[in-house]
């Protein structure tokens, strides 16, 4: 009998549609479903399903993961889990193979907003390149910027962007969140007092005052694609040792439409602290634009990524600012805040506002 706390996915008559349904699963049924393990995460539940089947089951999944929504976040981050739902089931298929786990069901209920996602286990094949908060290696990292290069690649000024796939922010959009994100800046100016320096504060403010034009980078649509929101190194899965497969993004709750090195940009130099940052930053750009060349993207110079990318680092100042208006705890955005002003510092980021 199913736990109580799970959703009815998970019971062996509906997860035997499901998987019937994704195509992996022939004439066997399931016939038992049980909980291995649940892995620590932050806002959502992400618990490992083992599967025995009963009848014929070659090539069917021995186990799979499940995802669903944290009970404290579940309200606050609902759309969070509309979004992941979203691009499993409508972007993923139309993706090249071997990016993103296989998914096998998914489902976002507008009414009581409860939603899940049975998706591919990849844990005896995969793993992260380090338990956070350390950073990868230099092979690691570059393994990681491959696989992000040619996600990114894939989607790259894409005739569906806006259309079939996403939507644009208007100016009128970009105008009421910088609104919104103000009203959290403020907030957050008050409750940190003397620990946010004045110098920090002028530039917030400018930030804000410039945002109009700084946004046209976005709105020009040009050199832009899905983009993950929430590209940290512990999002992604590398091959265990001997392995022989490619790396897994996974946790795209995030995703949207924009300029590619936001992603850039959030991996380093929001989670990297400035000696691994500075040892990396440049070698890791190489090869990033190196790989979107090798899939096919044209007319991005090596020139444009840099800019591009030091107007991503400054626009992340505003991340730790997000992470608080949503209960984020201070042991991630305030770690986030003291390495992103080192980046801006180090790049001459504020020579952008004017």
């Amino acid at each position: 009998m199913t736990p109580p706390q799970l959703p009815d996915i998970v019971e062996p008559g509906r997860l035997t549609a499901a998987l019937r349904r994704s195509g992996v699963l022939d004439a066997g049924a399931v016939r038992e479903v049980k909980v291995l393990h649940q892995h620590p995460a932050l806002v959502s539940r992400v618990i490992r399903l083992g599967l025995r089947y009963v009848g014929e089951s070659a090539g069917a999944p021995h186990s799979v993961i499940l995802k669903m929504p944290h009970p404290a976040y579940a309200k606050t981050l609902a759309n969070a889990g509309r979004q992941e739902v979203a691009f499993y089931t409508r972007l993923a298929p139309n993706m090249p193979s071997q990016i993103v786990p296989r998914c096998y069901d998914g489902h976002f209920d507008e009414e009581s907003q409860a939603w899940h996602l049975l998706l591919e286990d990849l844990t005896e094949s995969h793993e992260v390149a380090a338990d956070w908060p350390l950073p990868p290696s230099r092979d690691q990292a570059m393994a990681i910027v491959t696989a992000l290069g040619r996600w990114h690649a894939a989607w790259w000024d894409h005739s569906g962007l806006g259309a079939t796939v996403g939507a644009w922010a208007s100016a009128d959009d970009s105008a009421k969140l910088m609104d919104t994100f103000a009203g959290h800046y403020d907030r957050f100016a008050d409750l940190l007092g003397d620990r946010l320096s004045e110098e920090r504060r002028i530039l917030y403010r400018r930030l804000i005052e410039k945002a109009e034009r700084l946004l046209q980078r976005y709105h020009s649509h040009r050199h832009v694609t899905i983009a993950h929101g929430d590209a940290h190194t512990w999002n992604f899965l590398l091959p265990r040792p001997g392995v022989t497969d490619t790396v897994r993004i996974f946790d795209f709750d995030q995703w949207r439409i924009n300029v590619p090195t936001n992603d850039l940009a959030y991996m380093m130099a929001t989670q990297w602290y400035p000696d691994r940052r500075q040892a990396l930053e440049r070698p890791l750009l190489n090869h990033y634009h190196q790989t979107l060349m090798q899939h096919g993207v044209a007319g991005y110079t090596r020139g444009t990524l840099d800019q591009d990318y030091r107007r991503s680092v400054l626009w992340h100042i505003t991340k730790p600012v997000w992470q608080w208006s949503v209960n984020i705890p201070p042991v991630i955005w305030w770690n986030n805040l003291e390495r992103v002003f080192a980046a801006v510092d180090d790049l001459g980021c504020e020579e952008l506002l004017g």
